[in-house]
């Protein structure tokens, strides 16, 4: 059987993890990376770095492509000018705007003919199956999503957009005492700001208004506002020292009644040494299901609840049956 030919939209972080998980599958084959850089410049573990402005000329020489931007101002653009040339995948994650996000990909995609997998990765993604998961078995109970702690990828991106900001990571912790209690079992009525913290560490450019940026990142919506957001100045040397790591994590969580006083806890849970290799790992898996979908001829937008497990995995459905069913 022909491999699955993938091309990446991007070759920053998410990028260079997805190009490793690629190159590790055995029915998968990098062909493209696109780039808004120089080719030549781009030093990639492949070799295969292309102009993006080159991308309509590869319509019939990829299969999936991955698109590897960030949610902030990146994948919206992205994404609907990719799908008029390939089946894609994305990682959109700024929750609230999913839908509308979703509606623009799905006009894209069905007007080109190809299938587009929106917001994959682990949240949006691989928390969100459990959520609903949770909720299918336990309909009676309260859900619970706790991140952290850990590097976000997507945050510290709309940091590093902010003008005057050289560098920037966001770490999300959660309110320890308020996870504790609901892995317990206690059902809790909570805000966002009792669940988790935000911290920001940013590196700013010479001549940066430190005052006007502090603003910005603690009144940003959909990514500080509605949290206790701290935000430290550090140098460079300090920046390059102890924030260069991207782990990340967090828990899943429902709590449910069977019957009157029988309370039962669903709880599902990651520990990330490198958020954008998972990231990159689940992306791969999902270019895998888009190719198999869209050649059954599913077109349009879609996300992994869209999508059976089955398709993510590289082994065929007897393998499947006989070792992990």
């Amino acid at each position: 059987m022909s491999k699955i030919r993938i091309a990446l939209n991007g070759y920053g972080n998410l990028g260079r993890a997805a190009e490793r998980a690629v190159l590790a599958s055995k029915d998968l084959e990098l062909v493209a990376i696109f780039t808004r850089r120089d080719p030549s410049t781009l030093s990639t573990a492949s070799g295969r770095a292309v102009s993006i402005e080159e991308m309509p000329a590869w319509k019939d020489r990829v299969d999936v492509c991955l698109n590897c931007g960030g949610s902030a101002t990146d994948l919206e653009i992205q994404t609907p000018q990719a799908v008029r040339y390939f089946n894609v995948v994305d990682t959109f994650d700024t929750h609230a705007r999913i839908p509308e996000h979703f509606a623009a990909v799905d006009a894209a995609a069905r007007e080109a003919g190809h299938l587009a997998l929106i917001s994959t990765g682990w949240d949006p993604g691989i928390f969100s199956l459990m959520r609903v998961c949770g909720e299918a078995v336990l309909p009676e109970g309260s859900s619970y999503t706790f991140w952290g702690p850990g590097l976000s990828q997507g945050h510290s991106d709309a940091l590093r957009r902010i003008p005057g900001v050289a560098a920037a990571v966001q770490y999300t912790k959660p309110v320890v005492e308020n996870e504790e209690r609901v892995r317990a079992g206690e059902r809790l009525e909570l805000t966002t700001r009792e669940k988790h913290t935000r911290e920001c560490w940013i590196v700013l450019e010479e001549g940066a208004n430190e005052a006007e940026i502090r603003q910005k990142i603690i009144s940003m919506p959909n990514y500080f506002a509605d949290y206790d957001t701290t935000v430290n100045v550090i140098s460079r040397e300090e920046f390059e020292r102890d924030h260069t790591g991207m782990p990340h994590g967090g828990t899943v969580v429902r709590i449910g009644e069977t019957s009157p006083g029988v309370t039962q806890v669903f709880s599902f849970k990651l520990a990330l040494d490198s958020n954008p290799e998972f990231t990159g790992s689940v992306v791969v898996a999902s270019a895998r299901a888009v190719a198999r979908m869209a050649a059954e001829g599913t077109r349009g937008a879609m996300t992994l609840l869209d999508v059976p497990l089955g398709k993510l995995s590289a082994e065929s459905p007897e393998e499947l049956r006989a070792h992990l069913l």
